[in-house]
């Protein structure tokens, strides 16, 4: 499993904090800016759109939502991406992938957020309302009521598609397709993990500035809150062009910092597949299918957990700019977890353990933490009293703190151990499977897997009795983790049998 990352070794502090060469941050910089940028925008955007949703149809309409709406967007997303990137080189590719949000969020910030009264098909959904029989049960009933919001709320619902998108995107789709493609085996396992402070300080920034403009700047005023998270998406947007450029200008033009021969190995030329031909391919790839299946149960297993965390959350947090300042300073905690294992844990981790110890982490820590929330919920009257008695905090209030911990170390395992080393597994694939591949395990694969937790959640009420379906969510959530782990195990002697040929290719080169 190991393999020499550079023929100059670092040693005390240094090795363990920033294993970078003073030369290699012409490298390493931008691309952490790059990342922080992109960063930055999906976490505002994160917060406004759960913001907007919420408070409009509840936290119960999330898991719709991302069945109905996000997944078959992602996969409509796909099928243009791999037709497109037939037709374009990458860097116009990245280019052609940024146009459509930035188009759309000036178009939501001057037009559709303004007027949302008037873009709400409030009577539409009423008359449809009207029209559902009488006969139908609870659970029918429920199940159409939110499909008719989906109609209602159309605008709400695009923005929650839109900015799901950019994370999948632009975060796992252009910026580690661009990383996997210019960074050597021997750079990732020291590069990834600090890759991801960029990311997480812009978390922390996002969470911070939003706290400004919702307690501070904005108190009572949502919608300045909003029309300023668009505008410093449009900055964002800017300075990830700008950087993006550099990048390609400066530093993929010098020879220490990228070869296409010595990065991507040698490799067979292919013919351009057709969408169909590409989509067969994947499905008869192991090593991509249980790529597959670690990204679809992360999407499944945080999501399970997620909604029920923010349905509490809600509850605690009724108006709009309370809720947004909570996201605010979950954000921070969050970013600021994450920051620290990215320091200490990530790539020490990588490098003494190994990849599969790594990869194994994310899914042990969620199902640990993820056991704890659960119970809370489930065994609500038995800890009630208890808490009630003992601390000065409502059982609610306990409830969500537990949830929040429960998120904020799930996630930070996962952007601070899962992200690097599944970004890793993509690096020694050919050039096929590293662009259509990573499409359709990122964008849609990552879909699916939310959606794949929201519709056990949708059918959970009709599967089982009421007082049994927090029980039967746990039950569900701890075989996703397990299927997580398994699949871990599975893929690891590919990955390092794959990275070990490609790395001899590489000697000397590092």
């Amino acid at each position: 499993m190991g393999y020499k990352m550079s023929n100059i070794e670092f040693s005390g502090m240094r090795r363990l904090l920033w294993p970078v060469h003073s030369f290699e941050l012409k490298k390493l910089l931008p691309m952490l800016a790059l990342f922080f940028f992109i960063s930055f925008n999906y976490s505002i955007l994160r917060t406004a759109k759960d913001t907007l949703v919420i408070d409009a149809a509840g936290s119960a309409f999330i898991p719709f939502l991302k069945v109905w709406a996000v997944t078959p967007a992602a996969i409509i997303f796909m099928l243009l991406f791999a037709k497109v990137s037939n037709m374009v080189d990458k860097r116009q590719l990245f280019y052609l992938s940024m146009v459509p949000f930035v188009a759309y969020f000036a178009f939501f910030s001057l037009v559709i957020y303004p007027n949302l009264d008037f873009f709400n098909l409030t009577g539409v959904a009423n008359w449809l309302r009207d029209q559902l029989p009488n006969s139908l049960g609870s659970g029918s009933e429920f199940f159409l009521n939110k499909m008719i919001q989906l109609i209602e709320y159309w605008s709400l619902t695009l923005f929650y598609v839109a900015a799901e998108l950019w994370g999948s995107v632009m975060l796992s789709l252009s910026f580690w397709g661009f990383a996997n493609d210019i960074t050597k085996i021997s750079e990732s396992k020291r590069f990834y993990g600090l890759f991801g402070i960029g990311a997480n300080i812009a978390l922390f920034a996002a969470g911070y500035t939003t706290k400004i403009l919702s307690k501070n700047i904005f108190p009572d005023n949502y919608d300045g809150v909003m029309q300023s998270t668009i505008a410093l998406f449009m900055a964002s947007a800017f300075a990830i062009t700008l950087i993006y450029r550099w990048i390609n200008k400066n530093v993929l033009t010098d020879k220490r910092f990228y070869d296409p021969t010595q990065v991507k190995g040698k490799k067979k030329s292919k013919p351009k597949l057709s969408i169909g031909e590409s989509m067969k391919f994947l499905f008869t790839n192991k090593y991509l299918l249980l790529l597959a299946v670690l990204v679809m149960s992360y999407g499944i297993s945080i999501n399970l957990i997620e909604v029920a965390w923010k349905t509490q959350a809600k509850l605690l947090y009724s108006s709009k700019t309370e809720y947004t300042a909570f996201n605010s300073y979950y954000q921070m905690w969050l970013a600021s977890t994450t920051i620290f294992m990215m320091l200490f844990v990530s790539s020490n981790s990588l490098r003494i353990f190994g990849w599969r110890f790594t990869a194994a982490v994310t899914p042990v820590v969620t199902l640990v933490t993820g056991i704890i929330f659960f119970s809370l919920i489930i065994f609500e009257k038995q800890f009630g009293p208890l808490v009630e008695a003992t601390l000065p905090f409502t059982p609610l209030a306990v409830t969500v703190f537990i949830g929040t911990i429960q998120n904020v170390f799930s996630k930070a395992a996962k952007y601070s151990l899962f992200d690097p080393t599944k970004e890793m597994a993509y690096i020694p694939l050919d050039e096929e499977s590293k662009v259509k591949g990573k499409a359709a395990i990122d964008v849609v694969g990552a879909r699916m897997g939310k959606a794949g937790g929201s519709l056990i959640q949708q059918v959970m009420p009709v599967l089982v009795p009421t007082y049994m379906i927090s029980s039967a969510l746990g039950f569900v959530t701890i075989a996703v983790l397990f299927a997580w782990v398994v699949a871990v195990y599975a893929l690891a002697p590919k990955f390092e049998s794959a990275s070990k040929d490609m790395d001899e290719e590489q000697l000397g080169i590092a």
